[in-house]
C-alpha cells in the first residue's frame, strides 16, 4: 500500500482512542500501538460507512481483537454470530473455512475475508473423496467433522462440530444413529481427547494442527517446574501433553477455569494471541507464554482488514448444493450448543 492510502497518524487519536491505547499498552509491545491507530480509526469509519460488522477469532491479535471486531469468540461464537447477524456485509478475521462457515450459515450476506489465502492444516488435511471413502469402509457409521474442514467435507458429513462441544456432538450423533461408532476427522488428537471423555468409539483421520502439534509434554513439565505455573491446554496437543495439564478445553472453556480457579501463575497451551486476549480479561494472572503463533490467523491485519472493507474484496462463496448440505451438518452442532461449562 502506497503513501497515499496509508492513513495517517495525529495526536488526536490518542485521546479519541484512549482505553483502547491503554487496553493494547497491556498487551503489545507500546511503540507498536500508534502504528495500529491510524489503521483502527480507518476501518471504524468504514464499517460504519458500509454497515459492516467484523467478527474476529480469539487468535486474532490484540489490535484486531480488542481495536476494529464487534464480534469476538471461538469457532462456534463466530458461528452462532453468523447465524443470528442483521448486518448485510460481514467481514470475518480468522482462517477461510471460517468465513465459510458464516456464508453458509447467513446465506444472504455477503461474507469477506482479509486474505483469502488464511488456510488451515487441518482443512487441508482431508478432502471430501476422502470422507466419501471412509464412508465406503465404514457402511452405516455416521461422521462427525471438526469444524476446521473445509465447506465440501462439511457437505459430507452428518454433523460438525466446535472442541467447546466435540463430546457432545458426539455423544448426540451415536445416539441419534443408534451406534456405538463415529467417523470423527480430521485432527487425531482432539479425537483421540472425545473418546475417552464419551466412550464413543471413533474412526479417526490422521490429521493435525500445525499449532498444537508441536507443543511437547517436556516443554509443558519443564513450564510448570519452573514457573509453578497451571498448565491449560487445548485438546488438539498430543496426548502427553494433555496429560501434563492442570485443565484440557476448548477457547472458551480455558476463558472459564480461569475465572473459576483465579490461579496466579498459568501456562496457556495453544495460540499466543489467545493468551494475549486473555491477559486482558484476568490482569491479576501471571501469563507464562510457551505459545505458538498460527501462521495462517497472522495473514489477517488492519491493513488487509481496510483494504477489504474499502474495495468489498475477496468475497467468500459456496455452492449452493455444497451450502444447502454443509448447513446441515452446522445446523447439528448449532442445536447442540456449548455445553462444557466448567
Amino acid at each position: 500500500m502506497n503513501a497515499s492510502t496509508t492513513p495517517a497518524w495525529h495526536p488526536e487519536l490518542e485521546v479519541r482512542y484512549a482505553p483502547l491505547v491503554d487496553t493494547l499498552e497491556r498487551l503489545i509491545p507500546c511503540l507498536e500501538v500508534p502504528l495500529h491507530l491510524p489503521w483502527i480509526d480507518a476501518i471504524g469509519e468504514l464499517k460504519r460507512q458500509r454497515g459492516a460488522v467484523i467478527m474476529a477469532h480469539s487468535y486474532q491479535s490484540p489490535e484486531i481483537f480488542h481495536g476494529v471486531a464487534d464480534v469476538t469468540g471461538d469457532s462456534l461464537a463466530l458461528a452462532q454470530a453468523a447465524a443470528d447477524c442483521d448486518s448485510e456485509l460481514i467481514v470475518l478475521c480468522g482462517v477461510h473455512f471460517m468465513a465459510e462457515s458464516a456464508k453458509i450459515l447467513a446465506p444472504g450476506k455477503t461474507v469477506l475475508i482479509p486474505d483469502p489465502d488464511a488456510g488451515c492444516s487441518l482443512a487441508a488435511s482431508i478432502t471430501a473423496d476422502d470422507v466419501r471413502a471412509l464412508r465406503a469402509q465404514h457402511p452405516g457409521i455416521p461422521v462427525v467433522s471438526y469444524v476446521n474442514t473445509s465447506a465440501a467435507v462439511k457437505a459430507e458429513s452428518d454433523a460438525c462440530c466446535t472442541s467447546a462441544n466435540a463430546a457432545q456432538v458426539v455423544e448426540a450423533i451415536a445416539a441419534e444413529f443408534g451406534t456405538g461408532k463415529v467417523i470423527f476427522l480430521p485432527d487425531r488428537y482432539l479425537g483421540a481427547w472425545v473418546a475417552q471423555q464419551t466412550g464413543v468409539e471413533l474412526v479417526l483421520w490422521n490429521g493435525q494442527c500445525e499449532v498444537h502439534e508441536k507443543f511437547t509434554a517436556i516443554e509443558a513439565r519443564h513450564t510448570r517446574e519452573r514457573f509453578d505455573a497451571k498448565i491449560v491446554a487445548h485438546p488438539e496437543c498430543p496426548p502427553d501433553v494433555l496429560a501434563e495439564a492442570d485443565f484440557v478445553g476448548s477457547t472458551s472453556a480455558m476463558g472459564r477455569w480461569l475465572a473459576q480457579e483465579k490461579p496466579a501463575r498459568v501456562a496457556m497451551i495453544t495460540e499466543c494471541s489467545m493468551a494475549d486476549n486473555l491477559r486482558n480479561q484476568f490482569p491479576q494472572v501471571e501469563f507464562i507464554k510457551p505459545c505458538n503463533l498460527c501462521p495462517h490467523m497472522k495473514r489477517i491485519t488492519l491493513p488487509n482488514i481496510h483494504a477489504c472493507l474499502r474495495e468489498l474484496r475477496h468475497e467468500v462463496t459456496v455452492p449452493d448444493d455444497i451450502a444447502r448440505r454443509a448447513r446441515t451438518a452446522l445446523q447439528r452442532m448449532l442445536a447442540v450448543g456449548r455445553r462444557d461449562a466448567v
